[in-house]
């Protein structure tokens, strides 16, 4: 018996006689599973108090929750703050989203980068059962600029287009970042 069975850990010590192909599915399943439970938890905050309240408090786990998976990514690949833009670029391939949405970043020199989502799982099941874009351009303003921030806190985040706003066919949102002086 492994110690991380004696100290109760069977979930984590299965991980190990596991394939790398089986992994990779449990890394995918897990993020769907948060995915889903992040849009009902959601869902159920706009029933009970509307949609306002559902964003402000959106915005408010983003604001926290952003900061703690850049840290852990970070402490992952072994980075620490202030590796510039290509730090940024590298963290943002190890986001939960991207295991589940179509991204790339463009333009990337070593001040700036844009990123853009070009499949995103919640707004394609939206527009696959006819509702209108998901309005979360206010909850990515504080999501990728406070995750940009943890990165590096010289990087600046604009947002080019994200729903409510218009947005090209070709991507559902996409942000610029900088790295200031």
């Amino acid at each position: 018996m492994s110690s991380a069975e004696r100290a109760g850990d069977e979930g984590i010590s299965l991980l190990y006689n596991l394939s790398k192909e089986e992994l990779v599915k449990i890394i995918v399943d897990d993020a769907k599973n948060w995915l889903a439970h992040d849009g009902l938890w959601f869902q159920a905050i706009e029933r009970r108090y509307g949609m306002d309240v559902a964003v402000d408090a959106d915005i408010e786990a983003w604001r926290y929750f952003t900061v703690i998976e850049a840290k852990r990514i970070m402490e992952r690949l072994g980075m620490k703050p202030g590796g510039g833009i290509p730090a940024l670029v590298e963290c943002l391939k190890h986001r939960f989203y991207a295991r589940l949405n179509l991204q790339e970043s463009i333009e990337v020199t070593e001040t700036r980068a844009v990123f853009r989502m070009l499949d995103c799982r919640v707004q394609s099941a939206r527009k696959r059962k006819g509702l209108a874009d998901h309005p979360c351009k206010s909850v990515g303003i504080v999501e990728y600029g406070e995750f940009a921030k943890t990165i590096d806190p010289r990087i600046t985040t604009r947002c080019i287009a994200c729903p409510p706003d218009p947005h090209p066919e070709e991507f559902w949102c996409a942000w610029e970042f900088v790295l200031q002086g």
